[in-house]
């Protein structure tokens, strides 16, 4: 059904895995349309009371966008696409009615970390690299980190992952509060599937609302 993601769904969890390990998991339009899709999918599937969001193989999360399809857009061409982007992708994941957690077991860079940060919340294996290296590509973040980084880690760290554009490891993205657990490689899944396995065995209005609860006083 999709050709650059795969989806499994058991026991009330909803597993999303981007697969294009070859290309990293790079973010390109059938990835995203592909994510967005499978998203709507989970989202009117009642028996799915969490999402887990992955990458395949162990180098990478989403090892940021695809550039070679960036390269030949002009200005409104880039700006169109982000917002595709974000409209599809990283705005419904925020969105979400129903847990989504981040399992992130390589590099999230870029749109992968912005990918990363829209999801409820983070594990990450002891290789997993964070980092928004756009500055270093003359770009600003378009696909949430100027709003969803400080939110997270605080004004002070957002500005300086994103002005310096160098990459943390796990355990620094830990003791930032970018991830809340890490984990061994081989452990990442069982973790994550226990932990997705505990949501769903809520009343699925209760996770809903509590995230339309945190996310409208984040707001303010």
């Amino acid at each position: 059904m999709y050709q650059t993601i795969l989806t499994h769904t058991e026991l009330g969890i909803c597993t999303i895995t981007m697969n294009r390990p070859e290309k990293m998991n790079a973010l390109n339009k059938e990835l995203i349309q592909e994510l967005g899709a499978a998203l709507d999918v989970a989202k009117m599937d009642t028996s799915v009371q969490a999402v887990i969001l992955t990458g395949a193989g162990e180098k990478a999360f989403v090892a940021g966008a695809d550039i070679t399809e960036f390269t030949e857009l002009q200005s409104a061409g880039g700006k169109a696409l982000a917002s595709v982007g974000a409209a599809l992708v990283f705005d419904k994941i925020e969105q979400f009615p129903k847990p989504i957690i981040a399992a992130v077991n390589g590099f999230a860079l870029g749109g992968g970390c912005e990918l990363a940060m829209a999801c409820d919340y983070r594990i990450a294996s002891t290789k997993a690299v964070f980092g928004q290296p756009e500055i270093l590509l003359g770009i600003i973040p378009g696909g949430g980190a100027t709003v969803r980084l400080p939110r997270i880690v605080g004004r002070g760290w957002a500005m300086e992952m994103m002005l310096m554009g160098e990459p943390i490891s796990a355990e620094q993205a830990l003791q930032i509060g970018l991830v809340t657990c890490v984990t061994e490689t081989d452990n990442l899944m069982t973790e994550l599937e226990r932990r997705a396995a505990h949501l769903a065995t809520f009343a699925p209005f209760v996770p809903q609302f509590m995230k339309l609860m945190v996310h409208k006083g984040m707001e303010g």
